[in-house]
């Protein structure tokens, strides 16, 4: 959530930065001012009528001991009359300032100045791309197609279970997951990650402490009867441990990975897109999370980047990075850079990782602050990356590593699967 500071010290700069994220938030900037303006109002004036009430409440004491009971009298019904209109404007404070809170939070984030300019994925810009491309046999197969032929993951059975985008790994197929997970979270441990593993429902306190309530609560399933949300991503779990946390400046830098299944209804999506694993319902995901001082966030961000790059490479899949445009941003992001690897059966990048910096909009929601060395409590900075989604990182594994003798595995995932081949 944006602070009232970011909008007040210059609220043009504000209208133009939530431009490029597509967003005409004049009307809302000018409401939140005007909002404010009266909630600061009313203060004054509960401020003083709670002055003129205490100053007369002793006055009555001094005039009872006098005897001046008459006097008395008429202070007591003027202290009422006090108490009333102190208690009206109480109550006008606290409706102004529900509605201030529920103005500001249907802000997205400010973007970082070099985010570039645009409204869809096609106006992302590519920063890095890394071709690697394997030679596949004659007509190869998309990876539907092999889970089929090679009995590692049932689409069919997932719908029996439970519905479309719920799949079945089978045999090397689960596996084969099992290993990438493992394989993942040992990757983010040797870099200096704390490993916790999450409840994979949450609160409503929560989901709005990484901000996906209000702004994708029709995208969460939501278990209506305790009011919990299944996770649509570690994220929201890990980075919720330090809601309303205090930290000192020597804590920095907090760095957390997790597992977590994660759930997302994916309200609307349909086409060749979502063929196969190329967007599901349910999938695994492994997470970073990392918790930084303001003054080093970015630089935080760049080492994120280079971890996940790292792990993308020792996979041996060519992928490319792209630097998100406005338009394509996440309400939350102040700056996002997406992976992708290329499908060769497919002829199409699929995003496997978002790493992202969320300056202080997270912090301010979830009421995540430091002592610095003036010992004032300010708010510090998020960032989380996918580390990574595994889907289309399998999807990806079994269409530009099938061979005529079977699927081979990337040497790095051989002692966690026990074998180098499917066939």
């Amino acid at each position: 959530m944006l602070t009232l500071k970011q909008i007040r010290d210059d609220k043009e700069a504000a209208v133009r930065k939530l431009a490029k994220k597509g967003v005409d938030a004049a009307p809302a900037i000018e409401k939140i001012i005007a909002l404010d303006d009266r909630r600061k109002a009313i203060q004054v004036e509960l401020d003083s009528t709670l002055a003129a009430q205490n100053k007369a409440a002793k006055e009555i004491g001094a005039l009872m001991g006098q005897g001046r009971r008459e006097e008395a009298e008429e202070r007591k019904h003027f202290v009422t009359d006090l108490k009333e209109k102190s208690a009206h404007l109480q109550a006008e404070s606290n409706d102004v300032q529900q509605e201030l809170q529920a103005t500001l939070v249907t802000l997205p984030n400010f973007p970082a100045d070099i985010v570039p300019e645009g409204k869809t994925a096609a106006d992302n810009l590519v920063v890095k791309l890394v071709e690697s491309y394997t030679k596949l046999p004659e007509n190869p197969l998309p990876h539907w197609e092999l889970a089929r032929k090679y009995d590692i993951i049932d689409f069919d059975l997932g719908v029996k279970l439970t519905g479309a985008g719920f799949p079945v790994y089978k045999g090397k197929g689960a596996r084969l997951q099992r290993a990438l997970i493992n394989y993942f979270l040992d990757y983010n441990t040797r870099a200096g990650y704390l490993e916790v593993e999450p409840p994979v429902m949450v609160n409503e306190a929560s989901g709005f402490g990484t901000g996906q309530l209000p702004d994708k609560e029709g995208q969460m399933y939501h278990a209506t009867v305790d009011n919990f949300y299944l996770v649509p991503t570690a994220e929201v779990p890990v980075t919720n441990i330090y809601r309303d946390v205090i930290l000192e400046k020597s804590d920095f830098p907090v760095k957390m990975t997790a597992y977590t299944p994660c759930f997302r209804r994916e309200a609307g999506s349909y086409g060749k897109d979502v063929r196969g694993l190329n967007r599901l319902h349910q999938f695994d995901k492994v997470e970073i999370v990392q918790l930084s001082l303001p003054e080093t966030s970015y630089e935080a961000l760049d080492g994120m980047v280079a971890h996940v790059e790292g792990l993308v490479q020792s996979l041996g899949l060519p992928y490319r990075i792209l630097r998100l445009c406005g338009g394509d941003m996440s309400f939350t992001s102040a700056l996002t850079y997406d992976f992708e690897v290329y499908s060769e059966a497919q002829k199409r990048w699929l995003e496997v990782s978002s790493v992202s910096n969320f300056e202080s909009f997270q912090a301010n929601r979830l009421k995540l602050r430091y002592r610095d060395d003036d010992k004032k409590t300010k708010l510090a900075h998020t960032l989380n990356g996918s580390s990574l989604a595994l889907p289309r990182i399998v999807a990806a594994l079994l269409e530009d590593f099938q061979t005529p003798e079977g699927i081979r595995i990337p040497e790095v995932l051989i002692p966690y699967t026990g074998f180098d081949i499917i066939k």
